[in-house]
């Protein structure tokens, strides 16, 4: 039986990967290294952070204001989950635009789905943990979200609060939930790395890795990785020149239950959900269009069934592709202005082409692509014949 670091070593050192990686292969990496300073800043933070509404907003000031040092752990935690978000966006858009979910790898795209979930869940959790104002108000408008649920909603309403309002039980499950949901996203990014090392990855040209030359992931592709990395140096120009950029001004206000902030948003990498929710104005019908368009993205795998996945032959893909990823951006902007005009009509648009899009008219135009290739195919195999 094979010792842990024996596996690891197997896994790393002598995992054959498709010569023909580009850069862009890089994302899966860059999420690993934000996914480390996350862990690494948030538990150093624990030090000093005191989960009590009276004094949580405090506390945050102290580690700011007193603790050594303790300005940049806290702005690089803060700035590195926007890193974060940003290079697991960018994977999971590689991903759809080199079809990368289908055929066998449907398990890789799946775990990295549930990655994204915990994700979200751990970052709004820490977006309540500073307890200022967009906090104390972000976390009263979602969690009442589950109060829509027929029958046992309220019920699960004040279980979640740990009463009849948000208050110092609810503070606390906030933080242990926080801390504790990093550890299983380290477990889910095990899986995905075992998944991911079962199937092979895909390469610009969707050849099996069968059919290719291979080369060993150390040392030709750690190299390239460690150089990817470098992009992560970006991140330490937000927290000396700009930390502030991404976040709210209403943040820096202690949260008040009796004074309700005029614009209510979410952090800038959880906009686009947002706005799917508002785009309608019912809050039932809000939460199953949020839950659709997650959905729509799980049955990818089953949806898109194709034996030609490599983009660079589709011509027709790859601008709904790009059409898609304008739509994503367009909605995320629009959804963090005001509820009013044009902004909440653009949301409703873009929200209608984000569901027509990746609902049907990609999976519809890579089937009619598949028919144009697999003929021009077939008739130059029947002239080669002939020849």
């Amino acid at each position: 039986m094979k010792t842990l670091f024996e596996f690891i070593k197997e896994q790393a050192y002598y995992y054959q990967t498709p010569k023909t990686l580009t850069y862009f292969w890089n994302f899966g990496s860059l999420a690993l290294v934000a996914l480390v300073i996350q862990f690494i800043t948030g538990i150093f933070l624990t030090f000093w952070y005191i989960p009590n509404i009276l004094e949580a907003f405090n506390s945050v000031e102290f580690i700011m204001r007193e603790v050594r040092q303790g300005w940049f752990i806290r702005y690089l935690h803060a700035n590195g989950a926007s890193f974060f978000f940003l290079v697991v966006y960018c994977h999971v858009f590689k991903n759809i635009y080199s079809l990368s979910f289908t055929e066998n790898r449907k398990w890789t795209w799946l775990s990295g789905l549930v990655i994204l979930l915990a994700m979200i869940f751990t970052a709004f959790l820490g977006y309540v943990l500073p307890w200022g104002q967009m906090s104390f108000w972000a976390a009263t408008v979602i969690t009442s979200l589950v109060s829509v649920v027929p029958v046992i909603g309220n019920d699960i309403l004040i279980y979640l609060w740990g009463g009849y309002g948000i208050s110092q039980p609810t503070l606390t499950r906030v933080y242990g939930l926080h801390y504790l949901m990093p550890f299983i996203i380290l477990f889910l990014f095990g899986l995905h790395m075992i998944f991911l090392h079962n199937t092979g990855s895909n390469n610009p040209y969707g050849f099996s890795i069968k059919s290719v030359d291979s080369l060993t992931f150390y040392p030709y592709f750690i190299i390239k990785d460690l150089l990817g990395i470098n992009i992560s140096l970006l991140l330490l120009i937000f927290v000396f020149l700009i930390p502030n950029y991404v976040g709210h001004p209403d943040n820096y206000i202690p949260a008040d239950p009796l004074k309700t902030p005029t614009h209510i948003v979410p952090e800038w990498y959880l906009l686009i959900f947002y706005g799917i929710l508002r785009s309608v104005p019912n809050k039932l019908l809000g939460i199953c269009l949020l839950l659709t368009s997650l959905a729509l993205l799980f049955i990818l795998p089953f949806v898109i069934r194709t034996p030609i996945v490599a983009t660079i032959f589709r011509p027709i893909y790859r601008k709904l592709f790009w059409s898609f990823v304008f739509i994503c951006i367009l909605l995320s902007w629009a959804s963090g202005k005001p509820v009013e005009t044009p902004y909440f009509e653009i949301c409703q648009l873009t929200t209608l082409g984000y569901f027509l899009l990746l609902g049907f008219i990609i999976p519809i135009g890579i089937k009619i692509e598949d028919i144009i290739l697999q003929s021009s195919i077939s008739k130059k195999i029947k002239n080669n014949k002939n020849v």
